[in-house]
């Protein structure tokens, strides 16, 4: 049901109707009934799609519910919370706590196995817990782990293909990430991470030594090439082509502040965003999203180069939809899921993935988004679970490999022999 709030004022019933209207709107686009009270339970298979059910809530909804927290303030890197943005929870059409919402689960037909080879840091206690948002895989099988430890605490390493840790890059040399989030491997072996909060995207060589850091710590901002100013704003993601050029997505949505309304000039545009530079951080392109509609994007919380053709695809995590762009910023598409959309990966046979985040599985697409299969056995800690996928990787023999954001620990997924 959509709650009527009472005693509003004109202008808050006009701002009512209107979002009762998007809503609509966006259940028509996602394939749900458009009716206030009806819900679809599950779906069919069909010939190329398992079927699929609704997880019940982990919790219901609380009277008076604010939404899901200020994340920003967690690790006090002096991010302000989103404010007067309808990216915003959820007074300003932000979302909703989302453990108070049912999931779509994806019935599992695929015959993946899971297992926790990886001995990781184990939860030091910190806002965090740990968790590993993001792993990448190299040309040798190599597996670099990227986690969210306290201050004092390494937080990225590597491991040989037989799962042994074979490196771990000091805090003295990468320095502490406020918040650990993205991190990929370029076509050279280089290694990038993203520090949201902290503004900044770092890339490593393969034996952990840092090249460049694109960004200023601690400084986010608006990247304005005529102004010689390189700043970042939020920096979710990483995604390469096949010679090296960079795409940065920005934009965190509900996490990110409404910096349309600062008085920085540094930062003023406040919207979600992917920058396009070449692999030695020279300036190509930028564009924006931070809206609804067709070509349009409220965060870039994933993004990803199909290797068919070079077209960039974003991860609208809290839309439920992928949009995509050529390589020039060409928009091309959107397609809208029934799933969060926090992370998009191609595999080495070049088949598209995403991760449904808290919606706890990983799901195998086609390029119009039909969903062929899925892992994962939901939201949650037990085993095969996850409290939130995120960011993925392969190996040569297919296994797939992902962290978690809330849970110290990697899990492999293995397909059938």
């Amino acid at each position: 049901m959509v709650p009527i709030a009472q005693n509003k004022t004109k202008a808050d019933m006009g701002k009512m109707d209107m979002w009762i209207r998007l809503s609509l709107a966006a259940a028509v686009m996602a394939g749900v009934p458009a009716t206030l009270d009806a819900q679809e339970k599950s779906g069919p298979p069909t010939a190329k799609s398992p079927g699929w059910f609704l997880q019940e809530p982990a919790h219901p909804a609380k009277q008076g519910s604010q939404g899901r927290a200020n994340f920003a303030s967690l690790n006090k890197a002096g991010v302000p919370a989103c404010s007067h943005s309808p990216v915003c929870d959820p007074a300003h059409g932000g979302s909703a706590d989302r453990g108070a919402l049912a999931r779509v689960q994806w019935r599992q037909t695929m015959g993946y196995t899971f297992s926790y080879p990886f001995q990781v840091s184990p939860d030091d206690g910190g806002s965090y817990h740990s968790g590993v948002p993001a792993v990448g895989t190299d040309s040798k099988d190599n597996l670099w782990v990227f986690q969210r430890n306290s201050p004092g605490h390494p937080q990225l390493f590597k491991y040989n293909a037989a799962h042994k840790l074979i490196l771990t890059v000091p805090e003295s040399v990468l320095g502490h990430q406020e918040k650990a989030h993205g991190m990929a491997v370029d076509p050279f072996d280089n290694v990038w991470v993203a520090d949201g909060d902290g503004s900044t995207v770092t890339e490593l060589s393969s034996d952990g030594k840092v090249m460049k850091v694109i960004g200023r710590k601690n400084h986010r901002g608006d990247w304005d090439e005529a102004k010689g100013q390189r700043l970042l704003w939020q920096p979710m993601m990483m995604a390469f082509s096949r010679n090296g050029d960079v795409f940065i997505a920005e934009g965190h949505a509900n996490e990110s502040p409404n910096d349309a309304d600062s008085d920085n000039p540094d930062s003023n545009i406040g919207a979600a965003r992917i920058i396009h530079l070449d692999r030695n951080g020279k300036f190509i392109n930028q564009w924006f999203g931070n809206s609804v509609g067709q070509g349009k994007f409220s965060m870039a919380h994933g993004v990803a180069v199909d290797p068919q053709n070079g077209d960039v695809w974003i991860g609208d995590r809290e839309q439920y939809r992928l949009v995509v762009y050529t390589k020039d910023g060409v928009f091309r598409r959107t397609i809208q899921m029934r799933n969060l959309m926090c992370a998009i990966g191609f595999d080495r046979h070049g088949n598209l993935w995403v991760s449904s985040g808290q919606d706890g599985q990983l799901l195998k697409l086609d390029r119009d988004g039909t969903v062929l299969g899925a892992v994962g056995n939901g939201a949650g800690r037990g085993p095969g679970q996850a409290v939130e996928t995120t960011y993925m990787a392969w190996d040569k023999q297919a296994n797939l490999y992902t962290g978690d954001t809330s849970v110290a620990r990697i899990t492999e997924w293995s397909p059938p022999k």
